[in-house]
């Protein structure tokens, strides 16, 4: 990976005691000469964890929200690059607590760009999902106004110092809230499997892989973009599979908010969308920068009509794939 984009700089995090601000705090200590990593989260107890792992001076720990705005006015004094991925995402929880879910999704991504601007700051990526995309549950339609708020702001900002992009992946094997712990967690308990429709493919990334994504987006970005990862697909089926081989599964049907299959680009945002190599970018469809020969680089324009979802994708993970991942990955999911 490539981390030379943080040499010498002041980096927060917000939410940064999750499982992608952990992955990232590892790798960027080890890989950067980053100045500052500035971890923000409002869970004292697992700051305290996250400290007690590391013995650099360069690692620092805010206590706060991003619903806080002056909070984050302060966090943000002398920081060059904000990564925000505070975010309420587990979609039952948004769907029976949306005043909660709004207050952190949309004020909180408004009151990152306010202090951004307002402290100067560079460089803002905010991470995204595949559910705002077409959005049919609460989470997904209030990271759809998130990316929206990310998108303007560098209408809003004018010409002012501060970009603002947006990274669009989907599932991350063995994080918190994720399929893979929840499928362990009812094997340890001694429950059955439960799969909600046998049909139901999923979008999975690595943590490494939406890492390098956030990075391509600094390195790169000129404002506005959303990049999205081109990553595999597979059925919930293999991924029963591939936990637990042979034990068998209970289908209960489509939960309340959940989709069949995910997707990351409409048939709307193909419009302004560019192929990559390994990503695709959504161009802002402002000021016309759809068209600007600095964003689009190298890219190719998709076709008219193109999708990217889960269970049309080009990229497949088998069962037997992810049995090899899982055997690579046993301690960081709690194998072992």
């Amino acid at each position: 990976m490539d981390f030379s984009f943080l040499k010498n700089k002041n980096v927060l995090i917000t939410g940064g005691t999750g499982s992608f601000g952990k992955a990232f705090i590892k790798l960027a200590l080890q890989q950067s000469d980053v100045n500052k990593l500035i971890v923000l989260s409002r869970d004292e107890m697992k700051q305290w964890d996250l400290k007690t792992q590391y013995d650099d001076d360069r690692l620092r720990f805010f206590l706060g929200d991003v619903r806080d705005k002056d909070r984050l006015q302060m966090a943000m004094r002398g920081v060059d690059v904000v990564v925000h991925a505070a975010a309420t995402k587990i979609v039952p929880t948004a769907e029976y607590n949306p005043f909660e879910c709004l207050k952190t999704n949309v004020f909180g991504a408004m009151n990152v760009i306010e202090a951004a601007i307002l402290a100067g700051v560079k460089d803002v990526v905010a991470l995204s999902t595949d559910k705002a995309s077409s959005p049919i549950n609460l989470y997904g339609a209030s990271k759809l106004c998130s990316d929206k708020l990310f998108v303007a702001a560098n209408n809003y900002v004018g010409a002012g110092v501060t970009k603002f992009s947006i990274v669009r992946y989907g599932n991350v094997m063995g994080s918190r809230g994720s399929v893979i712990p929840y499928f362990l967690k009812l094997i340890d308990e001694g429950k059955e499997i439960t799969i909600t429709d046998e049909r139901m493919t999923r979008f999975m990334i690595s943590l490494d892989d939406g890492i390098e994504l956030v990075l391509k987006a600094l390195n790169t970005a000129i404002g506005g973009e959303i990049f999205v990862k081109k990553i595999h697909s597979i059925l919930i089926t293999d991924i029963a599979a591939a936990i637990a081989p042979g034990l068998g599964y209970k289908v209960i049907g489509i939960r309340e908010g959940e989709k069949l299959h995910e997707q990351m680009i409409s048939v709307e945002d193909a419009l302004t969308t560019y192929e990559y190599k390994d990503f695709f970018k959504i161009l802002p469809n402002i000021n016309g920068w759809s068209n600007d020969p600095d964003r689009i680089m190298n890219g190719k324009k998709v076709v008219p009509g193109f999708i990217y979802e889960s269970s049309s994708n080009s990229q497949w993970m088998s069962s037997q794939d992810l049995k090899i991942w899982l055997s690579h990955n046993k301690k960081s999911i709690g194998l072992i």
